[in-house]
């Protein structure tokens, strides 16, 4: 017996005022950002899943190493009965977890896309009889309100993706995910490490140019939703390592003097030649900083695999006792 059950806490007009909040602050800011999380319409998502299979973007292949290699240990530490996933897209990393928890009850995909909540579900429930999914169409950085289940629960955030917060993100966010849980929950987490420059700066501007074009289509996305007039060939392509913060930044720089409209904003956006947007921080972690981070939310870390080279880590931790 199959069941599956969809739960809505984003209305269908709440990426388009995302997007237009978005748009009208970050690019009336100095320096000017746009949020990562516009990259990835359809043509966003097909080029980051090309961009996974570049021989420079080495953190999806050594996440996977771990979770291949771990997963009945992940399982077995966690006794998790109930698994959540932060921002699931097509569940696939998440599978090799599944299978290795012939225990689990529930699975809770959390993701802001419909459709791949639904293709996921329609593929597990195919692969796993008796599994309930109950998907949360919400956007994880918000506080969510997770579904009744039974304990233990394993929340997992992987990919790196913990990376694209700054800081105080981090930390309202670590905050959050401990508000979900009850002493003995846990949170496994990906991280990507602090490795030669060289590396991190090829794995985000391959010789392709994947990643360029990739870093460019959000423009593509403003001028679409927004009927915007950027062209994306007066951008280049920038990828730079911040020593001090210890992590990538992704730029879009302009190639000379010009001025954008965002019709739907009545929106007028200068640039000087030169003059960057900045679309992504995808920052890189040491074992003592995660532990840091994850105890200062309330959260202890226990466990720390990471690939063969050392270049990810998935990280086990565990809620302390009860909240306040």
């Amino acid at each position: 017996m199959t069941s599956f059950q969809l739960t809505r806490t984003l209305d269908e007009h709440a990426a388009d005022s995302a997007l237009r909040s978005d748009v009208s602050e970050g690019l009336g800011h100095t320096p000017k950002v746009l949020p990562p999380k516009w990259f990835y319409d359809a043509r966003g998502s097909e080029l980051f899943e090309e961009i996974t299979r570049l021989p420079e973007y080495y953190p999806t292949r050594a996440e996977r190493e771990i979770l291949l290699e771990r997963a009945g240990e992940i399982a077995a530490v966690s006794g998790a009965r109930t698994l959540v996933e932060l921002g699931s897209g097509s569940s696939e990393k998440t599978r090799h977890l599944i299978e290795a928890m012939p225990a689990l009850d529930m699975y809770v995909p959390v993701d802001v896309s419909e459709s791949a909540l639904r293709g996921a579900a329609d593929t597990l429930l195919a692969e796993h009889p008796g599994l309930r999914v109950h998907a949360l169409l919400a956007d994880f950085t918000r506080a969510l309100r997770l579904p009744d289940s039974p304990g233990p629960r394993l929340v997992v955030f992987l990919g790196g993706t913990i990376g694209n917060l700054l800081p105080p993100e981090r930390a309202v966010f670590l905050a959050s995910v401990r508000a979900m849980l009850s002493p003995g929950d846990a949170l496994l987490m990906g991280t990507d490490l602090v490795k030669e420059e060289s590396v991190l700066v090829a794995a985000y501007d391959d010789a392709s140019g994947v990643t360029a074009e990739f870093n460019k289509n959000v423009l593509a996305v403003v001028n679409r939703e927004l009927d915007a007039d950027f062209h994306t060939a007066d951008f280049e392509h920038v990828a730079l390592w911040n020593r001090e913060q210890e992590w990538i930044e992704m730029r879009l720089r302009a190639r000379s003097e010009l001025v954008v409209k965002v019709r739907a904003l009545d929106l007028v956006v200068p640039f000087a030649e030169g003059e960057e947007i900045l679309t992504e921080v995808s920052a890189k972690f040491r074992q003592e900083g995660v532990r840091k981070e994850l105890a200062a939310a309330g959260l202890e870390l226990t466990q720390w695999w990471t690939d063969t080279g050392g270049r990810f880590a998935l990280s086990l931790s565990v809620a302390e006792g009860p909240l306040g």
